[in-house]
């Protein structure tokens, strides 16, 4: 049964599409250098400290050197700016990618938008709302163990937590 498992993975490998990938042009119609494209998708160090206030980057490089926590005030302020800086590049979504006890690799999926219910005398009134919050930059569990689907276990035997290791960038995949 393993053996055919890895002769349909080697047959779809063969079988899949080839991506074509469309290079940036100049206005001449000369490509544009890999160089001049390199860390434009990646939310770097120059970019938090354009975005963020004076205080909130400074308590965001002590929190990087490892002498202080991310408090929730520095991470609000990063959530924001960066919600902006991606949803103005076209992004809608957001994943944490993480390594549970298994030994390979997990994602955990949401969504920029969230929508807001209110009840009036009108009836139900739903609000599209752009939201990305610290909390979810934050110690998060990442197992869905509480989440309204359920998970594989209960929340309090989930096995591990997410959290943003602030050492390496956020960044947009296209």
């Amino acid at each position: 049964m393993a053996n055919q498992a890895r002769v349909v993975s080697i047959q779809d490998n063969i079988n899949r599409v080839t991506r074509s990938i469309q290079y940036p042009r100049k206005p001449d119609g000369k490509p544009v250098y890999t160089s001049e494209l390199f860390g434009e998708n990646v939310f770097h160090l120059q970019q938090i400290a354009k975005a963020l206030p004076k205080p909130a980057y400074a308590s965001f490089l002590k929190q990087m050197r490892g002498r202080q926590a991310l408090d929730k005030g520095t991470a609000d302020a990063i959530a924001h700016a960066v919600r902006i800086w991606a949803m103005d590049r076209g992004a809608t979504h957001f994943t944490h990618w993480f390594q549970p006890q298994t030994g390979s690799t997990a994602e955990k999926h949401d969504a920029f938008l969230s929508l807001k219910s209110s009840f009036s005398a009108n009836g139900e009134e739903v609000t599209a709302i752009d939201a990305f919050s610290g909390s979810q930059l934050l110690q998060a569990e990442p197992d869905a163990s509480s989440f309204p689907s359920g998970g594989m276990r209960t929340t309090f035997e989930a096995r591990g937590y997410t959290v943003w290791d602030t050492t390496s960038p956020m960044f947009i995949q296209e």
